[in-house]
């Protein structure tokens, strides 16, 4: 399947990377199904579902929604992989109201569920940030469980992350200085959550960073999975020393460092991100096709 990924018509043709790169994000053209939901955990989580292949699980990052983050990486993605993106609770179309709880723990309950529901017994899994976050810590405690993970813009320190999430995440700032991205939140939440409920969320998730358990560096060693690392060389959530420090405590991590880039990977250097992913799932396919052999048997 991943053959399709690498040598088909695909959103990697033609790209030749040297050096740095610009943004060459295009629009998103696959088609996105009838939006399900999933009864896990006591809420529903609403998803999209695309493409066919060995399952690929996409985790978003804070304030955001799965099909927005990886906008850039579906329509390639979908050429080798049946994809399920979520939306976190408290995110999108997934309800929920922070009012009543909001912890990473519950992020990573949320997904053990949906994976159960689904009735995926492995999966690829991908992860962004908050997503990454969520992706690490199902890793330590259900690794036989993954043909390969992804950790895209984390870091298991506490900061700079909680500095940086506290500032960027202030409504009262984003209101004042970025009305556009005000609008842009406004749109994507308060249909399902509610007018207002953004405004909740993200101080809630910004808070919840300051207290959250974080892994030692024997739960990082616990993740004998195929690993992909990745940030930008200029994220400032995600120091490139921390990120070279994840990668060096997870046996079989390998890293990429992505020149002229912040938080958003995916996005702002798609071409780099997308041609590292090929060669990642090109380079681990055989493995992957022998880790869900093994727990099927």
């Amino acid at each position: 399947e991943v053959a399709k990924l690498v040598n088909g018509p695909s959103e990697f043709d033609g790209v030749v990377v040297v050096g740095h790169v610009h943004d060459c994000r295009r629009p998103l053209r696959a088609r996105l199904g009838v939006m399900p939901s999933l009864k896990a955990n006591g809420i529903d989580i609403a998803y999209d579902t695309m493409g066919a292949g060995p399952p690929l699980v996409l985790l978003h990052g804070a304030s955001s929604s799965g099909k927005e983050d990886f906008a850039a990486q579906i329509p390639s993605l979908t050429k080798a992989f049946h994809l399920y993106v979520p939306d976190a609770r408290g995110h999108a179309r997934t309800r929920w109201d922070v009012a009543d709880g909001f912890s990473q723990l519950q992020l990573v309950d949320d997904l053990e569920a949906f994976v159960d529901g689904l009735g995926l017994t492995t999966f690829h899994l991908a992860g962004f940030s908050m997503g990454a976050m969520t992706a690490m810590r199902f890793a330590t405690r259900q690794a036989n469980r993954l043909r390969t993970l992804i950790l895209a813009g984390i870091t298991p320190e506490r900061e700079p992350r909680a500095t940086i999430a506290r500032r960027l995440m202030d409504p009262v700032r984003i209101e004042r200085d970025d009305p556009r991205w005000a609008a842009e939140l406004s749109a994507r939440h308060d249909p399902v959550q509610g007018v207002g409920a953004w405004q909740r969320l993200l101080p809630t998730i910004a808070a919840e960073i300051t207290i959250q358990p974080l892994l030692t560096p024997k739960d990082l060693h616990a993740i004998d999975v195929p690993t992909l690392v990745v940030c930008g060389d200029r994220d400032p959530f995600v120091p490139v020393d921390h990120a070279w420090g994840l990668a060096r405590q997870i046996p079989r991590a390998r890293l990429l460092v992505v020149p002229d880039c912040a938080h958003e990977v995916m996005a702002r250097q798609p071409a780099v991100f997308n041609t590292a992913l090929a060669g990642f799932y090109r380079s681990t396919e055989a493995e992957a096709r022998a880790r869900a052999e093994e727990v099927s048997r």
